[in-house]
């Protein structure tokens, strides 16, 4: 192999400065900064290994997966011992769901350094993918003995915990996330640790997507009931409407508006209410339904949506920008063929966005009213979903929209990462209970045997 050419001390000073510079411009997000300084890097110190290793990392963001994995490999080339450049390529690996290899690069990376709590983390997470739940709750616990403040093992380990009933201290670990970050530089007031609310008011902070706010508003009505607390919630644009038509929280925000800084008591963030309430599987606050659609609205869809046989909504995509959206999706309503040959059902699209196309232009025979595309926000979708008689859909905040309003619903689960809230192996949810079931992949990527399940399921209803 030919060896690359030793840069002069000038050069590599150069190279030097270039890379730190493209490190800094990344942590402000430019990417297309960073990539060029970089680049500008191995041209002057064509043997700069920590470069060729970020640019593998800015292809990996871009989507140019061959390109990526050549970088990183050329890293390894010329430093094989580096654990940054093992660990990235690792995490690269396993994204692409190529365990085996990135195991061995976990494993020597820990050779290397077998105090490094990234390298135990990532092993870690390896494992949950795999399902080796136990193997991978060691690998967190060691992380973060070796590092207490490495707050990236004790949040996974949280969903780990989470996933398997573990509440009492999967709610604690779940308190090292960072989403809120911004809601705790914006408030002039204390976060809320659990201290009595008579009298006080508490605004509650938006975290994670549609479907979380909607599974955890109902803490903000349990607050609401248990003390005389004036409540400001503040959500995305898209539930600002559907919070502020249930009339039960003194203020609802979305954060487009303008958020006050000062006036209240205390803040917290939404997804902490768990931890402060003490919830335990058994106590899970489930006084169903917590969210309903005005009877106005209900009438308006109403004239919109078939009247004869059963009507299914029916949502097969999620958001892909979500990180597993490859597997939670399905690729093609063609694959639910077997639902539509079921007689007397009529079925109502509730797609936004991904799959809007397809609803649109069904396969031939299936029947199927796409709404959709007129849906405004998630009251709308809340008016349709009052109409139904069934939801079926993948695990998106459809499923906890309907859940919320006690809808019958039918949720299809991946076998690779599935969420934590579905817990393992349950059919059912402790969250919606009596009107939810879940239909599970048997294995990996495989939705025929899901679809035969629903479809059977179906008949007999």
């Amino acid at each position: 192999m030919k060896q690359p050419i030793q840069p002069s001390n000038s050069a590599r000073q150069q190279a030097e400065a270039l890379y730190f510079e493209g490190n800094a411009l990344l942590e402000h997000g430019d990417l297309a900064g960073a990539e060029t300084c970089w680049q500008k890097a191995i041209a002057l110190a064509p043997d700069f290994a920590e470069a060729y290793c970020n640019l593998g990392f800015v292809f990996d963001k871009k989507g140019a997966p061959a390109e990526a994995e050549s970088y990183y490999r050329t890293s390894l080339s010329l430093d094989p011992n580096c654990t940054r450049t093992l660990l990235n390529l690792g995490a690269f690996l396993a994204e692409n769901k190529r365990f085996d290899e990135a195991v061995v690069l976990y494993d020597q990376a820990i050779a290397i350094d077998p105090r490094s709590p990234v390298a135990w983390t990532n092993l870690g997470i390896l494992h949950t993918y795999l399902r080796r739940e136990q193997e991978a709750e060691r690998c967190y616990r060691l992380a973060m003995q070796l590092d207490p403040e490495y707050k990236n093992a004790e949040f996974n380990l949280s969903y780990l915990l989470l996933r398997q009933g573990r509440f009492e201290e999967g709610w604690q670990r779940l308190e090292s996330r960072n989403w809120y970050a911004v809601l705790a530089n914006h408030f002039t007031c204390p976060r809320w640790q659990g201290e009595p609310l008579s009298g006080k008011s508490l605004v509650i902070g938006y975290e994670a997507g549609h479907g979380d706010m909607i599974q955890f508003y109902r803490y903000a009505l349990v607050l609401k009931e248990q003390w005389s607390v004036s409540i400001t919630l503040i959500c995305h644009p898209a539930l600002k409407r559907l919070f502020e038509i249930q009339g039960t929280l003194d203020q609802v925000l979305s954060f487009e508006d303008t958020i006050p800084q000062t006036g209240l008591d205390f803040w917290t963030p939404l997804m902490s209410l768990p931890y402060r309430c003490e919830t335990r599987i058994e106590t899970i606050p489930a006084a169903i339904p917590y969210i309903k659609a005005p009877a106005d609205l209900v009438n308006k869809w109403a004239e919109k949506l078939p009247v004869n046989g059963l009507r299914v909504g029916l949502v097969w995509k999620g958001n892909p920008k979500f990180e597993n959206d490859a597997e939670r999706s399905i690729p093609s309503l063609q694959l639910l063929a077997a639902l539509w040959s079921i007689p007397n059902i009529q079925f109502i699209s509730l797609q936004k966005g991904a799959g809007e196309d397809e609803a649109e232009n069904p396969p031939a025979g299936m029947p199927l009213t796409h709404m959709g595309s007129q849906i405004q926000d998630f009251a709308d979708t809340a008016a349709i979903v009052a109409n139904l008689d069934l939801v079926i859909c993948v695990d998106t905040a459809i499923a906890h929209l309907a859940g919320a309003m006690g809808k019958p619903c039918w949720v299809l689960l991946p076998y690779y990462m599935t969420d934590w809230r579905w817990m393992n192996g349950r059919t059912d949810s402790p969250w919606y209970p009596e009107s939810m079931r879940l239909f599970r992949q048997a294995k990996m990527g495989e939705w025929g045997s899901v679809i035969d399940e629903v479809a059977q399921a179906l008949s007999e209803l």
